[in-house]
């Protein structure tokens, strides 16, 4: 595994935010996107179950060869607990997969609404701001960025497929899925501590956030209330978002 690692360990200067290569990689990840999503929506829903679980065993599989080479290439053979797979952007690897299990129960919606709403805010936020996307090695670097952009194209494909929940007590339904996360990653923040610096959700409680504009805010209030503050900005957006759909899909409102 080491030496499969290595042939892929191709170094590169790290892009600047808003230089050629970001822009270029960014505007053509969302066009694609946007055109993808809106022609598979025209297939039969249970295609687009079959498509999502799809893209949870891609996200799956590329985060797997992730690990490995943050373990042998980056870390030297260390684990860092920094990059465990619990970010907002990770959810949908994990809620992909086990749409199958869940999508026909009365969970199914909030599962989808919540990618819909939540993880599109998370692409799109990533690339609009992604210095941690850009690494010295062009296989993490790609990594991120079709991470990201995946994200957006399952946000899109839910929702103008219609297998969300555009209504107000749609977007309701999903905080109660978002507080659960946030709990886990807090837990893995803390139980982490003493093997490594974790910071799931960029919450953790010993840390100010590392987030752009966050950081800042954090000093200013705190950990505790700079934490609060962000989770808020991301049910802000996430509500913005799902409003943007129910406008535009105003038919698909349970």
């Amino acid at each position: 595994m080491e030496a499969l690692m290595q042939k892929i360990a191709w170094p590169m200067t790290p892009p600047a935010p808003c230089s050629a290569f970001h822009l270029l990689t960014a505007a053509a990840g969302l066009i694609l996107s946007v055109f993808l999503a809106y022609v598979l929506s025209k297939h039969k829903k249970s295609s687009t179950d079959r498509i999502l679980f799809l893209c949870g065993v891609i996200l799956g599989v590329s985060e797997l060869v992730k690990q490995f080479f943050l373990y042998y290439i980056v870390n030297g053979k260390t684990y860092d607990w920094w990059y465990f797979p619990f970010q907002l952007c990770s959810l949908p690897m994990y809620f992909c997969l086990i749409l199958p299990l869940v999508s026909k129960t009365k969970y199914g919606i909030i599962f989808y609404t919540f990618m819909q709403d939540f993880n599109l805010l998370g692409g799109v936020m990533a690339l609009a701001e992604p210095s941690g996307l850009f690494h010295p090695y062009w296989f993490l670097t790609l990594h991120g960025l079709l991470w990201h952009i995946l994200l957006i194209f399952i946000g899109l494909l839910i929702g103008f497929s219609g297998k969300s929940d555009h209504s107000l007590k749609g977007y309701f339904s999903t905080l109660p899925l978002f507080g659960i996360c946030c709990l886990i990653a807090s837990a893995i923040n803390i139980l982490a501590k003493p093997a490594g610096r974790a910071d799931m959700f960029y919450i953790s409680p010993y840390y100010p956030s590392t987030q752009a504009v966050f950081h800042q805010i954090a000093l200013k209030t705190g950990i505790l209330v700079g934490n609060l503050i962000y989770l808020f900005s991301i049910c802000l957006g996430g509500f913005l978002f799902h409003l943007a759909f129910s406008k535009l899909f105003p038919e698909n409102r349970e």
